[in-house]
C-alpha cells in the first residue's frame, strides 16, 4: 500500500511475527523510476528477507522491465498488483481494472515470469463487480503462466472497501489451482484469521488494514494459530519503545521535513482506540518537528500507565482498522 507498507513498517512488522511484507505498489512506468518517491518505495536497504516488490502497470514490457529493474535492486519476489480498486489506479487500466480484460492479464503474466528469474505472485480481487466473477479464470490464467502464489482479497473491484469480504471465492480458487493461496479481506483479530483458513483452506492469511497501527497482531496471530490461546494486550512500556524505535527510523528513511509529515498517520493509528488519542492525534499534528513528535507520543504513552501496564483499548479486538500487506504464515 502506497504510502504505508515503507521500509520501517515493513521491518517492523517483521520483527512483530510476520513471515512475508511487501513493498509499496511500484508504477511499471520506466519514466517514474529514478524519482525519488519511487527509488524510496523500492529500497530494501538493510531489510529482513524475503524481500518482496510489488509492481503495477497496465503493459506488458513495461512490467517486465521494472521487474527486472527492481530485481536489479534486490528484489526476491515481484508481486503483481491486480487487486487495488482506488479510482486512480483503474482508471489508468491498472490494478483490479485488468481484471475485465482476461486476454491482457494472461499477456502481462507470461511477460513478467519470463523476464525475471525470481518467483512472481499475484495479488487479485475476486472480479470487477458481483455480477463478472472471474477469480476461477483469472487464477487457472495465473498457475499457467507460472505464477508461484496467489493472494486473493474477497471483494471485487467494484465493493471497494464497503461491506464485508466473501471467502466463498477464496475456498474456490484454492480448490482449483496446485499453487499456494493467500486470503485477504477483513482478517482483524487471531480468531477472524482462524475462521478464514479454516473457511478457505488457503495456506496463509495476509493483513490489511489491521495491522496499521498495530503491528503486532502477526504474532498475535502466529501464537493463536500455534497454540489456540490470546495473547494479553502488549505492555505500555513495549509499545513506547517500538514506536520511538519505528518513529527514529521513519525519519532517518524520510529526512527532517518529509518524516515528521508522513510519521503523523502512522502515530494516528498506534492512538486511536487508546484513552485520550484522538486529542492526542489533533494535538501532534501541529507539532512540525522530529523532537517535539517523539517528545509527545513519550509523554502520550506514559500517561497511559494510569490506566495498566497493558495497553487498554476501548474497542473490541475485532474492530475495524485501516490496509497494507503482512502475511502470516501458517
Amino acid at each position: 500500500m502506497a504510502g504505508v507498507t515503507d521500509r520501517p513498517f515493513r521491518q517492523l512488522c517483521k520483527q512483530l511475527g510476520a513471515g512475508y511484507a511487501v513493498s509499496e505498489m511500484a508504477a511499471s512506468n520506466p519514466r517514474l523510476w529514478a524519482t525519488e518517491k519511487s527509488s524510496r518505495r523500492t529500497d530494501h536497504e538493510g531489510e529482513m528477507e524475503p524481500k518482496a516488490v510489488q509492481i503495477a502497470g497496465a503493459d506488458p514490457q513495461d512490467l517486465a522491465d521494472c521487474a527486472r529493474f527492481n530485481v536489479d535492486r534486490g528484489a526476491q519476489i515481484i508481486d503483481i498488483n491486480m487487486g487495488c480498486p482506488v479510482k486512480k489506479v483503474c482508471n489508468s487500466w491498472c490494478g483490479s481494472a485488468l481484471l475485465q480484460n482476461e486476454s491482457l492479464v494472461e499477456k502481462i503474466l507470461h511477460a513478467v515470469v519470463g523476464a525475471v528469474d525470481v518467483p512472481v505472485t499475484l495479488k487479485f480481487r475476486t472480479g470487477w463487480n458481483r455480477e463478472n466473477k472471474n477469480a476461477l479464470r483469472i487464477a487457472r490464467i495465473a498457475e499457467q503462466a507460472g505464477i508461484q502464489m496467489l493472494t486473493l482479497h474477497g471483494r471485487t473491484r467494484a465493493d471497494g472497501y464497503k461491506g464485508d469480504a466473501e471467502y466463498e471465492t477464496i475456498a474456490a480458487v484454492k480448490a482449483s489451482v496446485g499453487i499456494p493461496v493467500v486470503a485477504n479481506g477483513d482478517i482483524t483479530s487471531p480468531q477472524k484469521a482462524r475462521y478464514v483458513l479454516d473457511q478457505t483452506g488457503a495456506d496463509a492469511v495476509m493483513i490489511g488494514r489491521a495491522a496499521q497501527g498495530r503491528p503486532w497482531i502477526c504474532r498475535e496471530i502466529d501464537h493463536f494459530l500455534r497454540t489456540g490461546t490470546l495473547l494479553p494486550a502488549p505492555y505500555v512500556d513495549e509499545v513506547r519503545t517500538l514506536m520511538d524505535e519505528h518513529l527514529r527510523a521513519h525519519y532517518a528513511f524520510y529526512g527532517e521535513f518529509l518524516g515528521v509529515r508522513t510519521a503523523r498517520k502512522h502515530i494516528g493509528w498506534y492512538v486511536k482506540d487508546l484513552e485520550g488519542g484522538e486529542e492526542f492525534r489533533q494535538q501532534m499534528n501541529l507539532l512540525e518537528s522530529t523532537d517535539a513528535q517523539l517528545l509527545a507520543v513519550d509523554q502520550f504513552f506514559e500517561s497511559q500507565w494510569k490506566f495498566g501496564e497493558r495497553l487498554q483499548y476501548r474497542l473490541s479486538e475485532d474492530s475495524d482498522s485501516g490496509s497494507m500487506e503482512v502475511a502470516a504464515a501458517v
